[in-house]
């Protein structure tokens, strides 16, 4: 070997020595670890959802009692998989919610529908809730509100909110006729719901009255709650209460004496009964004081005009006549 290559070589051995120094104790250093709560790599970023719900078969804000309210809702973007919660609320109360798939929609939205049916009055109100996936965030619609309407009710219509209607009349004790349509006996039972809450005397329902009962507005009050089942006849109001302590159950309306015939008032019991008719055109009489009964008529306008007894609808006296007990206490007042 000639003496310039060897210092050639002895030169290139002494440049690599700092080099191999530097990567050994680089090994020896430690390895920095992750901060506490960080990632040791870079995240993916996963979006939001944006849910919107749209509230059908509103005018001005509100939806006709026993209507079905639809609800129509999207989500942004749409991904396979995604469901909804879809909360109803009355009068800030959750009353129902529905869990929901979500249908793929138009332009790159996700779909999809649900309803309620307005069975109370009250403030009524839906969200919907997207559920996290993922690679799609959770978000909450902005809560859309509205209010019940009602229509006016005539004998002889017939349908749901009829029957919600006389469903809240029987629950305050006012009586009704049985199947989906308005009746005579329903006319009668507004008859006596409007001498109770003293408005003009008429079967007529319009709204207002309709909007009143199914808020369970304008029961009658009963004076004697401690004498167990009972009838009262309060004759101002012109009507028969059947009662079981505070808690009306058959409410007519009645006729009773007038002025130069009243009837007589007081605390008495039933004790003689005269089914049928009698020769003064007196139906199905039961008697609680002498001469004095509860009896059906063929004339009973909505003021007093009788000879002193309590006049009934010859309709409604049978059904009468078979609530009362002898020996049950009537208050005449």
């Amino acid at each position: 070997m000639s003496r310039r290559l060897a210092s050639l070589l002895a030169f290139a051995a002494l440049l690599s020595v700092p080099a191999a120094a530097s990567a050994a104790d680089a090994a020896k250093k430690p390895i920095p670890l992750p901060h506490p709560g960080q990632p040791s790599h870079p995240a993916s970023v996963v979006p939001d959802a944006t849910v919107k719900v749209k509230v059908g078969h509103l005018r001005d804000g509100r939806a006709e009692i026993y209507g079905k309210v639809p609800v129509f809702g999207t989500v942004s973007p749409y991904v396979p998989g995604q469901r909804v919660e879809v909360t109803f609320y009355l009068d800030g109360k959750e009353l129902v919610s529905h869990k929901l798939a979500v249908g793929k929609g138009k332009g790159g939205t996700g779909s999809f529908r649900s309803s309620v049916i307005l069975r109370e009055d009250g403030k009524y109100a839906v969200s919907a809730t997207h559920e996290a996936t993922a690679v799609l965030g959770a978000d909450s619609s902005v809560r859309k509100s509205w209010k019940v309407s009602y229509p006016a009710l005539h004998q002889g219509q017939c349908g749901d909110v009829v029957v919600g209607f006389k469903k809240a009349m029987r629950e305050m004790g006012y009586i009704a006729n049985s199947g989906r349509c308005f009746g005579g006996k329903t006319g009668r039972g507004v008859l006596a719901y409007r001498k109770v809450n003293e408005m003009a005397r008429s079967s007529r329902a319009g709204k207002g009255l309709v909007k009143r009962v199914f808020a369970g507005r304008g029961g009658y009050q009963v004076l004697h709650p401690g004498a167990g089942e009972h009838v009262e006849a309060p004759l101002s109001k012109q009507v028969l209460v059947f009662t079981k302590g505070d808690k009306p159950f058959a409410i007519y309306p009645v006729s009773s004496g007038k002025p130069s015939t009243p009837t007589v008032t007081g605390h008495f019991t039933f004790i003689r009964t005269e089914p049928g008719y009698n020769s003064h055109g007196m139906y199905y009489s039961f008697y609680f004081y002498g001469g004095y009964a509860i009896h059906g008529y063929e004339s009973v306008p909505d003021y007093p005009a009788s000879h002193g007894c309590i006049r009934t609808f010859i309709v409604d006296q049978p059904e009468i006549y078979e609530r009362i007990h002898y020996g049950e206490s009537i208050f005449v007042f």
